[in-house]
């Protein structure tokens, strides 16, 4: 199954290296937004599977982001992934607290990842679980 992902973050070069990335391991970058207004608007026109949702998009919350996705009924099956370069342990109430499926650092961003994230089978690469990589 090839997941479509949209991907809202307000850095383009962390856009374009995501993209890229996820592209080759087999996911469909279907858009990428930078911010809370375009999220809202791309997540409603692409309808993808998955969205990744940046913690920070400048003066703007990714938390708020996720919530307001969530609350769209056209977007029921979509499901989102929170995503930063901060700590999950940083912000490990307001992950539990919002409707996002889970939690994905930057630096393990992967199809693998967010495959598991998402209970459907992995890629293949052998590597194991997200949580043996991270020690957990």
């Amino acid at each position: 199954m090839v997941l479509r992902c949209l991907i809202i973050d307000d850095h383009p070069r962390f856009l374009d290296a995501a993209r890229a990335l996820l592209e080759r391991e087999g996911i469909s970058v279907v858009g990428v937004a930078s911010s809370a207004a375009e999220a809202l608007q791309r997540a409603e026109e692409l309808r993808p599977d998955v969205t990744l949702v940046d913690i920070d998009l400048g003066d703007q919350s990714g938390f708020d982001v996720v919530r307001r996705l969530h609350g769209k009924a056209s977007l029921a099956r979509s499901r989102t992934v929170i995503i930063s370069t901060h700590a999950e342990e940083d912000y490990a109430d307001l992950i539990a607290a919002s409707p996002a499926i889970g939690f994905l650092s930057k630096t393990v961003l992967s199809a693998r990842a967010i495959r598991e994230l998402l209970g459907l089978p992995g890629d293949g690469d052998g590597k194991g679980p997200v949580s043996e990589r991270r020690g957990e």
